[in-house]
């Protein structure tokens, strides 16, 4: 009360004060401002540059502003008719019970998208190859694309597996840490378009089969260092391709088989408590390998003259 009444008293220092404390807001307000353009201007041209480079996110984000129907969050092309949404939805609802069983829980919920021509699946999954695709982001919205004509369980649970192992790891380390032959590997063991054995022993063995037919009897090998980015995965024609899917099949369902029931839950708890790549794969698989009752054939990708695995 004393100070109040001492400043109404003396207009000047009243003034004086008043003109202070606008001096020291100017500058404050003017740095705020600067702040907000700068964050305005990043966000824009991130905006632009993902439209640019990477479209197919974009036209994924806009998908509730298209003329697709959305049921949940799955969305439907025009062209599909609503009697057949309930298949539809009774493939996936399939797919995510392999995803639950496989990963000891499936904590994904992605968005999906059916398309009904090439033109469409272009659009959203920027390619006109495969039956579908997943995008996965790094703030957290996941996509699964899927084409119509090729629509099946196995698809599904391929795509959907790529984007639980992105929930369970996380986007950079899913994206940086994990060789994609892993990546991929993981997604055959829920795909049965290939080798239908759920078992991981004799699925090893049915792998071995195909890698043998795809490599003319071991002669053609990939090694695991080669196909362990994105690009030497899927670079070359289509039997390279598919050499590419067979050696990390028989790769993964080897693991999977020595590293036991338990042996990718502990992979991922390594891996979620800091643990590099290879250090918690070697690590999963020794001691899975305690308690093989079976024996299996010396995996061809692990002799001497081969490459040891790498991150």
């Amino acid at each position: 009360m004393r100070e109040w009444t001492r400043i109404r008293e003396n207009p000047c220092i009243r003034g004086s004060k008043r003109q202070s404390l606008l001096k020291t807001n100017k500058p404050v307000k003017k740095l705020i401002l600067r702040f907000g353009k700068v964050l305005l201007i990043g966000f824009t041209v991130l905006a632009g540059s993902i439209a640019f480079l990477y479209p197919q996110i974009f036209f994924c984000h806009l998908i509730s502003f298209s003329d697709f129907s959305s049921k949940g969050t799955i969305y439907f092309s025009p062209e599909i008719k609503k009697a057949h949404f309930p298949i539809v939805e009774m493939l996936i609802a399939k797919s995510e019970a392999r995803v639950d069983s496989f990963y000891f829980g499936k904590k994904s919920d992605p968005v999906f998208i059916i398309c009904s021509n090439a033109r469409q699946y272009e659009k959203y999954c920027s390619s006109t190859e495969g039956a579908g695709c997943s995008i996965g982001t790094p703030w957290g919205s996941n996509y699964v694309i899927l084409n119509a004509q090729g629509l099946n369980v196995d698809v599904i649970s391929h795509e959907m597996s790529h984007i639980e192992l992105l929930e369970k790891l996380g986007w950079w380390k899913t994206t940086f840490k994990i060789p994609q032959w892993f990546n991929e590997g993981t997604a055959l063991m829920l795909d049965r378009r290939f080798v239908n054995n759920s078992d991981p022993g004799d699925r090893y063995f049915e792998y071995m089969d195909e890698w043998l037919y795809y490599t003319r009897g071991g002669q053609e090998i990939l090694e695991l260092e080669d196909i362990s980015t994105i690009k030497g995965f899927f670079n070359g024609g289509q039997r390279q391709v598919m050499l590419a899917y067979m050696t990390s099949g028989m790769e993964v369902s080897y693991w999977l088989a020595r590293a036991g029931g338990n042996g990718f839950r502990d992979f991922m708890s390594e891996m979620n408590q800091g643990s590099s790549f290879s250090e918690a794969y070697i690590k999963a698989e020794q001691e899975g390998s305690h308690s093989l009752k079976t024996k299996l054939p010396r995996n061809p990708l692990r002799l001497e003259n081969s490459k040891k695995i790498s991150e």
